[in-house]
């Protein structure tokens, strides 16, 4: 059975960071493209980002080049962290491990999700 837990969430003012955290089991994580998805209030959930089993990443429009998505496979955890954040980009953010790298970008997952953490950014 797979388990996904986020972590690192909180509440940050505009401009400042947070890292979170998604760790995996039950799956091999190594051979697995991660990605890093958000959801706000009254949205869609959204991709963020995701990572290859090989290091090659995606980021959406709206995150590039504020934040940086890697994984460590020898921890089973994939990291997002997230730079000069903005009140927009608050939202509960959820991993997903076990989908296809190509799936993510693609729009699609076949993965599982964890419960997700809460992100709040103050104006």
């Amino acid at each position: 059975q797979v388990h996904v837990v986020e972590s690192g969430g909180g509440l940050v003012q505009a401009g400042g960071s947070l890292r979170l955290s998604c760790a995996a089991s039950g799956i091999h994580f190594g051979a697995n493209a991660m990605g890093w998805y958000r959801q706000a209030p009254g949205r869609q959930r959204e991709l963020v980002a995701a990572i290859s089993s090989g290091g090659m990443t995606y980021y959406s429009d709206a995150v590039k080049g504020r934040i940086t998505i890697s994984r460590d496979d020898a921890k089973n955890t994939a990291y997002l962290q997230m730079n000069n954040l903005k009140p927009e980009d608050s939202a509960v953010y959820y991993c997903n491990a076990g989908s296809r790298y190509s799936e993510l970008v693609d729009g699609e997952h076949s993965g599982s999700w964890g419960q997700g953490t809460q992100v709040t950014v103050s104006s």
